[in-house]
């Protein structure tokens, strides 16, 4: 493999394969830190980012810190979600209230008032945050009860401007009661026959708006002078539709607690024969939809277990298949029926640890991706009864990193996902090159992200003349440095694409396409250390990985798969040479053909997937 741009530029075609990609010795020891997070998306938290926070420097006496700059902000989303910012507009109201109560100066509330209800709802609604609008910690009650006494305080000795004050603040600090209630309904299942569950018909949010732009527009009739009498209707029907939606959730609260009782006798009437288990933050359905397809072709019915509510929505709208929601450790006992043999797993969480403690189950592990990355060789691995991997690359990938385990626990199994790439050719009319980079990790030893050089990259492939697809990781925005870099490459795509008329594919466009989509229009790839580049190998198709960490040389005797492709320095100075071999004469060709079995499996095309389902069937003990 040349190494455009270094001292190594020797060609490895005709290297061994177990000499190409098996070099243990030759691995820093930076790559042998004890695993952290995932940065594919694996979340959880990982077991090994546990192990690691209690103990950083287990494994060669040195912790690893961010990276400075990397360090993530405060966002306003995260004040909005903390409560901070409704405590700060309940403190408004007050000061607003007794400053007019003492000056007689009504105004001075409504204005505080307005501000400290309107602000909150405002940002919660800006930065999507569903949590913390009612409830505690904070609320928009107690400004909206303060902001209903100022009818009083308006028309103080009023009779009718009491009532009307009253029934505002009813309504208001009944919204906690309906936040409280909601919290306790949380989803039970999903698709499961014989439960069936009436969803909320109107979201406590939306309560919430309605109440707060009833209490502010009465408020200000009141102080226009207009007579309270035509007002106690409107709050009136206000208070009404708040006590409904309340009394529907207590319904739902009770419904769900019976379901709750009937769920092992639904369950061991479904009979399901394995369990899916996940436990990840929502946006991270990818891990389990890449192998919804695959585990149906098992051909016996299962179930999909997913640990926390904010995921469960997400999955439960991509897939037919029964999703039930348990949160806490003892809950998983309901969903161990006697037809269940197994259960699959897609990541390392934290909480894999509540399934596997059933010991009369199978466990196996999937994964979610190949890579060379260090959570792909952790010794958590050991948890499963088997481990289920794409290649002999993920074998020899533990021993290479010191990390010993049993042979017997591997299956090798190739990588179902890819099994729809074209070999060889692209779907696009005009020459395409994908550029995916990764996100930035949790820590600076798992950043593996081109971005801070993502703009030199694809301004060399539109100078080339390239239609460029740009896939950024979906994680990008966790890192607001990140997000600037890829709004950057949005930027200049968009400003080439009206320049030339070339039709670059970037943000939703990109996003709403699949990876095997994009590895299909694509004629090259250019990407970072992750799943992606191995998915791609599969194509035989030329590939770029970017060597984010020390010299080109070391990358590629510490990240295997970089032996098999082009690298690309991290301060972007090769990206011209390593472009003219990627297009003219591409001569790691054949390492690449020899790394697709090393890294995928040697099976060929026809019936590629079924090895898997294979596999599956015999470790389950189906016939």
């Amino acid at each position: 493999m040349p190494v455009v741009g270094d001292r190594d530029d020797a060609s490895t075609a005709d290297v061994p394969r177990d000499e190409m990609f098996a070099d243990p010795d030759a691995r820093p020891e930076r790559t042998r830190r004890a695993a952290v997070r995932d940065d594919d998306g694996r979340d959880g938290p990982e077991l090994d980012e546990v192990r690691a926070a209690a103990v950083p420097a287990i494994r060669d006496g040195t912790a690893q810190p961010r990276k400075p700059g990397r360090r993530r902000i405060v966002r306003p989303a995260d004040l909005v979600r903390s409560g901070l910012v409704h405590q700060a507009a309940g403190l408004l109201a007050v000061a607003g209230f007794l400053i007019a109560l003492t000056l007689d100066l009504p105004v001075v509330a409504v204005v505080t008032g307005a501000v400290a209800v309107a602000v909150p709802i405002a940002l919660s609604a800006a930065f999507r945050v569903t949590t913390g609008v009612i409830g505690a910690p904070g609320t928009t009650a107690l400004p909206r009860t303060l902001l209903a006494l100022v009818v009083v305080l308006e028309r103080s000795g009023s009779g009718t401007a009491a009532a009307l004050s009253g029934l505002l603040a009813t309504a208001a600090l009944l919204e906690p009661v309906l936040a409280n209630v909601r919290i306790a309904t949380p989803p039970l299942a999903a698709h499961l026959p014989g439960l069936a569950l009436r969803p909320a018909p109107v979201s406590p949010r939306w309560m919430v708006l309605a109440n707060a732009t009833v209490a502010v527009v009465v408020v200000v009739a009141v102080i226009c002078g207009v007579p309270p009498w035509p007002l106690l209707a409107v709050a009136s029907a206000a208070l009404a539709a708040t006590v409904v939606v309340t009394g529907d959730a207590v319904l739902r609260l009770l419904r769900r607690r019976r379901a709750q009782r009937a769920l092992p006798r639904l369950l061991d009437a479904y009979a399901p024969v394995f369990a899916l288990h996940w436990d990840a933050t929502a946006g991270t359905e990818y891990q389990v939809t890449m192998w919804l397809p695959y585990l149906k072709r098992i051909g016996v019915p299962f179930v999909v277990i997913v640990r926390n509510p904010d995921s469960f929505e997400g999955i439960a709208r991509l897939t037919e298949v029964p999703v039930i929601l348990r949160q806490e450790h003892g809950d998983l006992d309901a969903v161990v029926v006697p037809s269940m043999r197994a259960v699959f797993y897609v990541n390392n969480a934290a909480r894999n640890t509540h399934f596997i403690r059933f010991t009369g189950l199978k466990h196996i592990q999937l994964n979610h991706g190949e890579s060379d990355k260090a959570p792909s060789y952790s010794p958590v691995f050991r948890l499963y009864d088997y481990d289920f991997v794409a290649g002999q690359a993920a074998i020899d990938r533990f021993s290479a990193n010191g990390v010993a385990m049993p042979r017997a626990l591997f299956r090798i199994v190739g990588r179902p996902q890819v099994e729809d790439i074209l070999v060889g050719r692209s779907t696009s009319d005009v020459p395409t090159a994908l550029y995916a980079p990764t996100w930035g990790g949790s820590y600076a030893d798992s950043d593996y992200c081109s971005l801070p050089i993502g703009h030199l990259i694809v301004e060399a492939l539109i100078r080339r003349g390239f239609r460029v697809v740009f896939r950024p990781h979906p994680y990008t925005r966790h890192y607001p440095v990140h997000a600037q870099e890829a709004d950057r490459i949005a930027a200049i795509l968009a400003a080439d694409a009206r320049a030339t008329g070339t039709p670059h594919v970037f943000g939703g466009d990109a996003m709403d396409r699949s990876l095997v989509d994009c590895f299909n229009a694509a004629d090259l790839l250019v990407s970072d250390v992750s799943s992606v580049v191995a998915d791609f190998l599969y194509s035989e198709k030329p590939f770029a990985v970017v060597a984010m960490h020390g010299t080109v040389s070391d990358f590629a005797r510490t990240f295997p798969v970089a032996k098999a492709a082009y690298v690309l320095d991290r301060a972007g100075t090769n990206i011209d040479q390593v472009l003219d071999s990627m297009t003219k004469g591409d001569p790691v060709a054949e390492a690449r053909r020899t790394a697709k079995s090393y890294f995928l499996g040697e099976f060929g095309p026809e019936g590629y997937a079924d090895v898997f389902v294979t596999a599956a069937r015999d470790v389950i003990g189906i016939g």
